[in-house]
């Protein structure tokens, strides 16, 4: 897998779950999950980040609502380290360089297809919704994302 499809995976983990170590146990939840189906996956039905961005997709929800399912009680010295290490990341660089290898791939494609793959794809938004925002047809969203990711697969490779 290229560096880039597993920093996408880590940057959008911990984007949805607001916690590095949760968003790496995601990503390789995600990895094992693809390993384990790639006899299903049908490169007719897309590209193989795709895939994986669905695969993470439901990674993140299982453990959101494992979360939600089971709450935990916490000491007060918890709730301090808790408080104390959401301002203290000494670990802060894996997401400086993700979000910095995505800012440098988005921003080798032209305007239209960077917000097209930055609304579709990063902020998992639906392409109708998205379509509407931007006054075009959904036809023409789905257009700048595919070209979009197919220039980001070309420039990552």
């Amino acid at each position: 897998m290229l560096t880039s499809e597993r920093a996408l995976l880590h940057w959008r983990a911990v984007r949805s779950l607001d916690d590095p170590g949760l968003a790496e146990h995601a990503v390789q939840e995600t990895l094992l999950r693809a390993w384990r189906s790639c006899g299903r996956f049908d490169e007719a039905k897309g590209a193989v980040r795709t895939w994986l961005l669905a695969i993470q997709r439901n990674v993140v929800i299982d453990m959101a609502r494992a979360r939600a399912a089971r709450p935990r009680d916490a000491d007060w010295d918890e709730v301090d380290e808790q408080a104390n290490s959401r301002y203290a990341h000494p670990d802060f660089t894996d997401g400086l360089v993700d979000g910095l290898l995505v800012a440098q791939l988005l921003a080798l494609l032209p305007t239209a297809q960077r917000e097209a793959v930055t609304e579709v794809i990063l902020r998992d938004r639906a392409y109708q919704e998205v379509a509407d925002d931007f006054g075009v047809p959904v036809g023409t969203v789905k257009t700048r994302v595919h070209y979009g990711l197919r220039s980001l697969r070309q420039s990552a490779a």
